[in-house]
């Protein structure tokens, strides 16, 4: 059976997961809070660009904000990722199953010639 998540969550999940400095942003994440110059560094746009690519993020719940005195870092929040797989898991076994029952097909052709 096949287990829905909710179509806004899936939706801003995968809108957000499509850029590709999301994505980079995401894995500079991975090694731990940053600040939005410190996430911005590697890039060559302006730090309003950075900030909207942020929010996209935030708004997916993929990037959350932590609250060090007047120091915002962001965090990675993977969890909407979880999701995302465990969704893709229920498509990857069905492939799976079909893949087997092709092997076995071709097994049996091969047995006949």
């Amino acid at each position: 059976m096949v287990k829905y998540m909710s179509a806004d969550v899936l939706s801003k999940t995968f809108a957000a997961l499509a850029d590709p400095t999301r994505r980079a942003i995401l894995s500079r994440l991975t090694s731990g809070e940053a600040s939005v110059s410190e996430i911005a560094k590697p890039f060559s746009m302006t730090m309003p660009a950075i900030s909207k690519h942020l929010k996209v993020l935030e708004s997916a719940g993929l990037v959350a904000r932590s609250k060090s005195a007047q120091w915002r870092p962001r965090k990675l929040n993977a969890a909407p990722m979880k999701e995302i797989s465990e969704w893709l898991d229920q498509y990857r076994q069905h492939w799976e199953e079909r893949l087997d029952r092709l092997d076995l097909y071709l097994a049996k052709l091969q047995q006949n010639d």
